[in-house]
């Protein structure tokens, strides 16, 4: 196969936003190395991109950006692949016997699209029928950011979500539904500003409509906060 006839097969798949999987793939000696070998590691391959596109590594601007890129990259951007950076699953008891529906709302996202290594930003929402134990509602924020901060498809960042909290909570009554805007979409390829990508998630009694419904009334409430 000519490299031409690859690029063109590589860039289909990318701006199709092809998944291959619902787990994020990774390698079997993915953490034998150490955040700071990783980080020597990714700022020789940044300083060679830079240096390959012209750019003056010598520039007092420019001579810091491999270590600092390096450093987003392992720690930051892409911290949620380390599993010892996973949100501790600390339950609660349902002592007041709550049986309604929780909804935890507009939960910022950032997170790096896979096929180009570029922002995905917008909102998560989630909700959860207690089956006995509730979790507390910062909780659900960090397993978000968890699963976000890694290169993504959309459509698995939902289903990781529902399917942690199915396993914190111990119920399969647990829904997602994320909105978010993807730079490889906005600023490169067909460049359309204004749209935005929406995934869905239902499981247990969010299968059932009416559930689901509630559950996206809830979401479309705009609320003021004084």
């Amino acid at each position: 196969m000519d490299l031409e006839k690859q690029l063109k097969e590589i860039e289909a798949m990318g701006n199709d936003h092809i998944g291959s999987s619902t787990e994020t793939p990774m390698r079997q000696d993915a953490f034998e190395m150490s955040d700071i070998e990783k980080i020597a590691s990714i700022k020789k391959d940044v300083q060679n991109i830079m240096h390959t596109l012209g750019l003056d590594l010598s520039d007092d601007s420019l001579k810091g950006t491999p270590t600092r890129v390096a450093k987003m990259f392992v720690q930051e951007v892409f911290g949620g692949l380390h599993p010892d950076r996973r949100p501790k699953a600390s339950t609660f008891e349902n002592k007041y016997k709550y049986q309604e529906m929780l909804v935890e709302k507009n939960i910022t996202l950032y997170s790096t699209c896979e096929h180009h290594l570029l922002p995905i930003v917008g909102k998560a929402h989630i909700a959860y029928i207690s089956n006995g134990s509730v979790v507390g509602l910062s909780k659900m924020n960090r397993i978000v950011d968890y699963y976000a901060k890694r290169p993504q498809v959309q459509e698995r960042l939902t289903m990781q979500i529902v399917k942690e909290l199915q396993q914190v909570l111990n119920t399969e009554d647990v829904a997602c539904v994320i909105d978010a805007k993807h730079l490889c979409v906005n600023s490169r390829g067909i460049r359309d500003i204004d749209s935005s990508t929406v995934t869905s998630e239902f499981g247990g009694a969010f299968k059932n409509v009416e559930t689901r419904r509630e559950f996206l009334d809830y979401i479309k409430l705009d609320t003021q906060f004084q």
